[in-house]
């Protein structure tokens, strides 16, 4: 038997419960893991809270690592006792789970655990982010929020390699710090800044090529604005609440922008495209890695991690220790 957290009905935290199931056994081309570390995300509450419905019951958790304790048939890339990780599919927060062979990605000896279970999917985001949503080339400026959470800390120093140019929000002085050692070179603070103002200050009246903003509607209007004509603006999230003012009349032809709702869940679907994503992904990780880890919680305790989460208590991805 092994313990895993299920949801039993979408609504708050309380409906969360540990619970003791039989992981099974692995079938043709699955795997058995045997977990070390899950990350917590915002799509676990958005799904959690039923905006991203589930099948009820459901076991949140859409990244982890740990050890591969069992093999299916057909499975050749990976062996008993590897290291792996694995990001864009349900099914989490357990202390093991059975997988598609596919989703393991093997785990160099420099890259940790805790570090893959915690930031494999905001990579993969970032790689989504930074080069199919609106591809960076030398001199692209960015506009980031939440300068100093889990996915920045990955997108920012991704996208500095990359030759953009980046300015970031943070609700706090301490906050602004962090996102300055992400290597953002400019950060607006306070959640009653001008944000519109400040980042067509920076750009000399232009405004940035590309929007990243994951908290909605609190900061909608003023990426809006924020953004040049003929930029990209990408909404990975709705921290702040969803976008009850949106309208097509937002975007054109004033100013004639490209908007995207991408999901790193429809993006690391396919076999083939999520080898080469999330082989990228842990090479960003080897290469630039976050500056600061969020907070550690056992898996009993998966309520509070959500809640640090959702509350906006935290820096950095919170993780469930294993």
């Amino acid at each position: 038997m092994t313990q895993i957290i299920e949801l039993s009905t979408p609504g708050g935290v309380k409906n969360l419960s540990l619970i003791s199931r039989d992981p099974g056994v692995p079938g043709p081309a699955e795997i058995r893991l045997r977990q070390t570390g899950v990350g917590v995300n915002f799509i676990d509450i958005y799904q959690r809270k039923g905006i991203y419905p589930l099948p009820m019951p459901a076991v949140l958790g859409v990244e982890g690592a740990g050890v591969v304790e069992a093999i299916g048939a057909d499975v050749t890339h990976v062996t008993v006792g590897d290291r792996v990780a694995y990001a864009g599919i349900v099914g989490g927060y357990a202390e093991a789970r059975i997988l598609p062979a596919w989703r393991a990605v093997k785990l160099p000896d420099n890259l940790s655990d805790a570090l893959a279970a915690s930031s494999l999917l905001r990579a993969c985001t970032a790689h989504m982010l930074l080069c199919k949503v609106h591809e960076i080339t030398p001199g692209t400026t960015i506009l980031i929020h939440a300068g100093a959470g889990g996915l920045a800390s990955i997108v920012i120093p991704w996208a500095k390699r990359l030759g953009a140019k980046i300015i970031a929000t943070a609700g706090t002085e301490s906050k602004a710090e962090r996102a300055l050692a992400h290597g953002a070179e400019k950060v607006i603070v306070g959640r009653d800044a001008k944000i519109a103002k400040e980042v067509r200050d920076w750009t000399d009246g232009r405004g940035v090529d590309f929007t990243i903003d994951g908290i909605g509607e609190p900061t909608f209007r003023a990426s809006l604005e924020a953004t040049a004509k003929f930029g990209t603006f990408a909404s990975v999230g709705q921290a702040g609440g969803g976008l009850k003012s949106l309208s097509a009349k937002d975007f054109g032809p004033q100013r004639s922008l490209a908007f995207h709702t991408p999901s790193v869940m429809a993006y690391l679907a396919d076999p083939v495209r999520y080898e080469a994503v999330a082989k990228e992904a842990i090479e960003a990780l080897q290469a630039g890695a976050p500056t600061s880890q969020g907070p550690q919680f056992p898996l009993s305790d998966a309520s509070a991690a959500q809640s640090s989460l959702e509350n906006g208590t935290t820096t950095g991805t919170p993780l469930l220790v294993i």
